[in-house]
């Protein structure tokens, strides 16, 4: 047996916080193109369904990101594959900020979907897997809070350049517009998560999947844990044994419609996280509040608040995730949502219609902002960060890379459909559009109360064979 060592707890938080700067770049990506919105649809002459396209566009990316993530982390390691991430991100921002038209401009946004696809699986495996299981989900919700905290910098940027050059679609620096330089500030942080990533350590139950166990005995000495490092290598090699078909998809099969019945648990936890709707709040939110009548510097600062509001209940989610519990936060999360949702739902039904678009009068314009903030703390406390916890902790150790990439890519063609059909839904009926996300809140605390199990202080050689996730949370 070899000799016990104390977590390095800097250590840890250093290598957990620096894999959590792909989320950075991740709600950096897909957030950015919300002070964008108009003037590229009126630039380039855009309806309801190009728009629509041309805003989504980066998701499918992000989809075939995520496949391809879980097979290069598993084959390649995780630090190649942040690499990786990172070069598309930059590829994809110099891309869309010199876009001469919207199909080109939708070409560098998939390029720079399959980077954020990538960091979505990377960065949550990579994090759960040099993270000890008594702090461990603080650790993997740094990843939503660095999501939170790129959107908050897109958003925030989008604002100073529209405020500096007076409108998002007037020229500013070198005579490009400034819609353009919000596309190309995310070259400065695409640049600083590559050269991040080849300063960390691989992961250690990256090197046993590839026998380089001595490999992993050094890693582990470096940053500690509650036990040996020869006992926790031996401890990953007896969970491989127990699932050792690596390289293929089929180790993800099983009887419950093609897949092992986990890996159907966690697609269905990224679809209802997406499924309600958050995404239209980071995506459309200054679109909406014009539409309904505020001018565009206020829907600027009502966006750039949110996005604070998000980070905040997302800090307190990292305190609360590891004392309360994965299950808890959600079943709260659900209950919040479906009550704030369904408030704005009745606000757009009190809505006016002026020049063919619907406006808040009264009272109903601030309830609608206030219901929106509260969705979004809901969120932010409980779905937001609890799913990449638990998707980072439910899967076994040998398809933990292959099921993230599946689940991920789920998750994003679930935020594509609701994306892309947000416009035309708006244009038919408000009510009825956040009626549904209400409805999809509600499911969701179904879902949760039947087939989620709670790995709180579980390692995850034992979150990774929770087949019945009712019945031992509860046994507990």
């Amino acid at each position: 047996m070899g000799e016990l060592r104390s977590v390095n707890k800097g250590k840890v938080i250093w290598l957990a916080s620096a894999g959590a700067v792909g989320g950075f770049l991740f709600g950096f990506d897909s957030s950015v193109i919300n002070g964008a919105v108009e003037p590229i649809q009126a630039q380039f002459g855009l309806n309801a369904t190009t728009t629509g396209i041309a805003v989504a566009s980066a998701l499918l990316g992000c989809a075939f990101g995520a496949w391809l993530g879980g097979r290069v982390a598993d084959r390649f390691g995780r630090i190649p594959s942040m690499v990786l991430a990172a070069t598309l991100f930059f590829i994809s921002a110099l891309g869309s900020g010199m876009a001469f038209g919207v199909w080109d401009l939708i070409a560098w946004r998939l390029i720079g979907g399959v980077g954020v696809g990538m960091a979505s699986v990377i960065a949550p495996a990579y994090i759960a897997e040099i993270s000890p299981a008594a702090v461990r989900g603080r650790l993997a919700s740094l990843q939503q809070l660095a999501i939170t905290t790129g959107i908050f910098a897109a958003l925030l940027s989008d604002a100073v350049f529209a405020a500096l050059a007076g409108g998002a679609d007037q020229p500013f620096w070198l005579g490009a517009e400034a819609w353009r330089w919000m596309f190309l500030a995310e070259a400065v942080p695409a640049a600083a998560y590559g050269l991040i990533a080849l300063t960390l350590l691989e992961s250690p139950r990256y090197l046993v999947l590839q026998n380089r166990e001595h490999d992993a005995v050094e890693v582990l000495l470096k940053i500690g844990g509650e036990k040996a490092p020869e006992d926790e290598v031996r401890a990953i090699q007896e969970d491989l044994e127990r699932d050792r078909k690596l390289e293929s998809f089929s180790t993800l099969k099983g009887h419950a419609f093609g897949l092992k019945p986990i890996v159907w648990v966690g697609i269905a936890l990224s679809v209802f996280q997406q499924f309600v709707g958050i995404n239209v709040i980071f995506y459309y939110s200054n679109t909406l509040w014009q539409s309904v009548g505020f001018d565009e510097s206020s829907s600027f600062a009502i966006s750039v608040f949110t996005s604070i509001v998000n980070i905040a209940v997302t800090i307190v989610a990292i305190s609360l995730i590891d004392k309360v519990g994965r299950r808890p936060l959600l079943l709260t999360g659900s209950i919040g949502m479906t009550v704030s949702l369904g408030t704005m739902a009745i606000c757009f039904s009190q809505a006016t219609i002026v020049d063919g678009a619907p406006v808040l009068e009264g009272a109903f314009g601030p309830i609608a902002l206030v219901a929106a903030n509260l969705f979004v703390i809901f969120f932010g406390v409980s779905w937001g960060p609890a799913v990449w916890v638990l998707l980072g902790e439910i899967f076994p150790n040998s398809i933990r890379g292959k099921a993230l990439g599946l689940a991920a890519a789920a998750q994003w063609i679930a935020n594509f459909l609701i994306t892309v059909s947000f416009p035309a839904l708006a244009g038919l009926s408000l009510v009825f559009t956040y009626g549904m996300y209400a409805a999809f809140a509600a499911l969701s605390f179904l879902f949760v109360l039947r087939f989620i199990p709670e790995t709180r202080g579980r390692s995850l050689e034992e979150s990774g064979h929770l087949e019945r996730p009712v019945a031992r949370s509860r046994a507990k």
